[in-house]
């Protein structure tokens, strides 16, 4: 028994020296709990809305002070025109917007009736029917707390819904999108990482370091056939998507190429990175699905709503490729949305390939010195 103990005693000696298996057992439940208790909610909250109020009325901006003091909504800004509220959901500025037609105030407190406009951006559906959802019941239960009753009902607001982009409130809309996002970038960084990893447990990759060529062509002949290969893959989606899916395609072609071909080049610099850190195969297989398949399910805003996450789950999703990837593929498909508009995305994932790139050959080289 007493050997027994001092072998049980070496262990937890092992354990603990390990920083290795101390972050697997106490950090990453942490990380998962915090991530999962913080993140994944399909509740709204501080939504960006525009209002559009034709009536100045007493009744419509005590209904806007409702809405925004319920913590659900956000103001955005005040739109003085129908073009100006078209204008805020093609650029994405605003998930809904609130439009108080003239003699609003006075109907409802003449005839005990009103109607209120609510419009929706449907591109992402699961938002769109929450938002509207929850603007109706605020402006109803405002409409029956009023003083004077008309009728056994008290009066009565009757909320009108118009849903840009998606009026079918199609689901395809919502997660086409996402899950093309999703599958390049584990394909691509998975394929990439995996094999450069095979080739430095072979021995291979450090006889073709040390050869004449520099190590810039040799990372961009290994991952050259993959990003080929991944462009083809990213064409089979974007094919299935249109055609057997029936997302629609409004926007540029070329540039939704373009966008796909950059964001290929940022998953294979991403899995480069891995492989320069990692010592096997089935090592980079596992950090790459650790760090891109649940991050990306979780913070890119296919599941769910970045806007409902605390502050700083938000600027950590902001290094997630899939999330500006998504923004550019609906922006494209979805609302037919053109460079000018998705020039802030496009930087990104450009700035995000250059320095993936550039750390996995800094990595490279603190190997071999």
């Amino acid at each position: 028994m007493k050997a027994f103990l001092m072998f049980v005693r070496k262990e937890f000696f092992h354990i603990f020296r390990d920083p290795r298996t101390l972050l697997i057992l106490f950090g990453m439940p942490v990380a998962l709990v915090t991530l999962f208790g913080f993140a994944l909610t399909n509740e709204i909250k501080n939504a960006d809305v525009a209002v559009l109020d034709f009536d100045k009325g007493a009744h419509a901006r005590q209904v806007q002070n409702r809405l925004f003091s319920s913590g659900y909504f956000g103001l955005r800004d005040y739109a003085t025109t129908y073009p100006d509220v078209a204008a805020a959901f093609r650029q994405g500025h605003v998930k809904l917007a609130v439009v108080f037609p003239v003699g609003f105030s006075a109907d409802l407190d003449h005839l005990g009736h009103a109607q209120v406009q609510l419009v929706a951006d449907a591109s992402d559906q699961n938002t769109a029917i929450s938002l509207v959802g929850y603007a109706t019941s605020i402006i109803r239960a405002y409409a029956q707390e009023q003083a004077r009753p008309t009728g056994p009902a008290g009066p009565r607001v009757e909320a009108v819904a118009r849903l840009y982009f998606n009026p079918e409130m199609k689901a395809a809309y919502t997660f086409v999108p996402g899950t093309m996002a999703l599958i390049l970038l584990l394909v691509s960084a998975m394929l990439t990482s995996i094999t450069i990893a095979r080739e430095k447990e072979t021995g291979t990759m450090e006889v073709l370091l040390v050869s004449p060529m520099r190590q810039l062509p040799i990372i961009i002949g290994k991952i050259l056939p993959y990003f080929l290969l991944s462009f083809l893959n990213g064409l089979v989606i974007l094919g299935l998507g249109v055609w057997a899916l029936h997302i629609p395609q409004r926007g540029s072609l070329g540039l939704l190429i373009g966008e796909t071909l950059l964001y290929i080049f940022v998953a294979l610099a991403l899995g480069v990175l891995i492989s320069t850190r990692a010592a096997s195969q089935q090592t980079a297989m596992l950090i790459s699905m650790l760090s891109l398949l649940l991050p990306t399910l979780i913070l890119s805003g296919f599941l769910f709503p970045i806007a409902s996450m605390p502050v700083p789950l938000q600027f950590l999703s902001n290094i997630i490729p899939a999330r500006h990837y998504i923004v550019v593929l609906k922006g494209i498909m979805i609302k037919g949305l053109s460079l000018r508009e998705l020039w802030r995305e496009t930087l990104t994932l450009a700035g995000m390939g250059t320095a993936l790139l550039l750390l996995a050959l800094a990595s490279l080289k603190n190997r071999l010195a």
